[in-house]
C-alpha cells in the first residue's frame, strides 16, 4: 500500500529522491518509515533527502507524523532533507513538531540499594527543608513590611478569606467537636462507673477539649479543608502563569496572595478553638445527662471547678500555631506546585500531609514545654 504512494528515485548521486502521491489522510492509517529506512540501508552513499509532491496528493497530520519519523532517523544517520518541496502548511506543521522534543521514556532502572535510597530521602528532605525555610524568611520579611504599612493586598480579598477561614467551617467544627466530646464522655464513663464516679466525666471531657483536643480536632478540619484549598488555589495560579505575572507587574506573591490567607486563618484559629471548647462540653453534657443521669447543673459546674484558665490559654496558644502551621503549608505547596494539573493535585495532598503532620509535632513540643513550666 505505501509503495504506491512513495516512489524512490536514485538518479541523481548519493540524493534520494522520494515521491509522494496519493492519500496520506490519517483515516487511511499511519504509515512506517521502515521501508525508507530499509533504503537508506541498503545505498548508504546517500547524504541528502529530497522529496517530489504530485498533484492528487492529500495529506493531513497522517503525512506529518511520517515525514517527522523520516527526519529524526534521518538525522540519526546525518542525512539531510530537504523539506522546500513540500506543501507550505506541511512546512510550517513540521517545523512545528520538529521544535518540540519527544519525551524520552527513562530507562529501566536497577534495583537501588538501601545506602541510595537513604540518601536520596536525605537529600530531598534537606532541599525541602530548605525550600521551607526560605518561604518563612519570604513571609516575615512581608510581615515586617505589613506591620510598617507598606505591604499591600486587597481588603475585600482578605475579607472573603476571613469568612472561608471562620463562618464557612464552623459548622463542621461545631458537628466534630459535639461529636469528640461525646466520645470523650462514653469512654470515660466505661471505667468511671466501676467507682460510680461519672460525675468526673465533666473533668476528663472539659480539660481535654479545652487543653488540646479542642485545638488539634480544628487544626485538623483547617488542614483538610482550608490548607488544602490555598494549596490548589495558589497551585492554579502557578500553572496559569497568574504568579508570574504579579512579578511581572512588580508585586510580590507573597505580600499579595500569601500574607492575608496567612493573617486570615491565624486570626479565625482561636475562635473556632474556643467554639470547639464549648461544643465538646455541650456533647459531654448530653451523653452524661442524657444517657447516664447525672445532674445537669452539677455536670456544669464541675467543669467549671476543673477546667482552669491556664487550661483555656494552652489551647489558645496551640490554635496560633496550628494555624500558622496549616496556613503556611498550604501556601508553601501551592506556590511550589509544578505547573501541570498532576502537580496541582500533588501540591493539595501534600498541604495536607504537611500540615497534619506539622500540628502532630507541634503538639508534642507544647506538651512537653507545658510540662517543663507546669502548666
Amino acid at each position: 500500500m505505501l509503495l504506491e504512494k512513495l516512489v524512490f528515485d536514485y538518479s541523481l548521486p548519493k540524493i534520494i529522491l522520494i515521491k509522494l502521491s496519493g492519500d496520506w489522510r490519517i483515516s487511511t492509517g499511519l504509515f512506517s518509515v521502515n521501508e525508507v529506512i530499509a533504503q537508506l540501508a541498503s545505498h548508504p552513499d546517500i547524504t541528502q533527502i529530497n522529496f517530489n509532491v504530485a498533484k492528487d496528493l492529500r495529506w493531513d497530520s497522517g503525512l506529518i507524523s511520517f515525514l517527522w519519523k523520516l527526519i529524526r532517523e534521518a538525522q540519526a544517520k546525518n542525512i539531510n532533507v530537504n523539506c522546500q518541496t513540500l506543501p507550505s502548511e506541511a512546512q510550517k506543521l513540521l517545523a512545528l513538531a520538529l521544535k518540540v522534543d519527544e519525551k524520552n521514556i527513562p530507562p529501566h532502572k536497577v534495583a537501588e540499594s538501601f545506602l541510595e535510597k537513604l540518601g536520596e530521602k536525605v537529600l530531598s528532605i534537606s532541599e525541602s527543608l530548605r525550600s521551607g525555610l526560605d518561604f518563612l524568611g519570604d513571609i516575615a520579611l512581608s510581615f515586617g513590611r505589613l506591620i510598617k504599612g507598606k505591604a499591600y493586598f486587597r481588603g475585600d480579598d482578605f475579607m472573603l478569606l476571613v469568612q472561608r477561614c471562620g463562618v464557612d467551617t464552623l459548622f463542621l467544627v461545631s458537628l466534630i467537636s459535639l461529636l469528640v466530646g461525646m466520645i470523650l464522655a462514653f469512654v470515660g464513663s466505661i471505667q468511671l462507673k466501676m467507682f460510680g464516679a461519672q460525675i468526673f466525666i465533666s473533668d476528663i471531657v472539659g480539660i481535654a477539649m479545652v487543653r488540646v483536643l479542642s485545638a488539634v480536632m480544628t487544626g485538623i478540619i483547617m488542614s483538610g479543608r482550608i490548607g488544602a484549598s490555598f494549596a490548589a488555589e495558589l497551585g492554579m495560579m502557578q500553572t496559569n502563569e497568574e504568579i508570574d505575572a504579579l512579578k511581572t507587574l512588580g508585586i510580590s506573591p507573597v505580600e499579595f496572595l500569601v500574607v492575608p490567607r496567612v493573617l486570615a486563618l491565624v486570626m479565625m484559629m482561636p475562635i473556632l478553638t474556643l467554639f470547639a471548647d464549648l461544643m465538646g462540653v455541650l456533647g459531654g453534657y448530653i451523653i452524661s445527662v442524657g444517657m447516664l443521669n447525672l445532674n445537669g447543673v452539677e455536670y456544669f459546674n464541675h467543669t467549671q471547678y476543673s477546667v482552669k484558665l491556664s487550661y483555656v490559654w494552652v489551647g489558645l496558644v496551640h490554635s496560633l500555631v496550628f494555624g500558622v502551621i496549616v496556613a503556611v503549608s498550604g501556601c508553601w505547596r501551592g506556590m511550589k506546585c509544578e505547573r501541570n494539573a498532576a502537580g496541582v493535585g500533588s501540591a493539595t495532598t501534600s498541604a495536607v500531609v504537611t500540615g497534619i503532620t506539622g500540628i502532630v509535632i507541634a503538639t508534642a513540643i507544647i506538651t512537653f514545654i507545658c510540662q517543663i513550666l507546669g502548666v
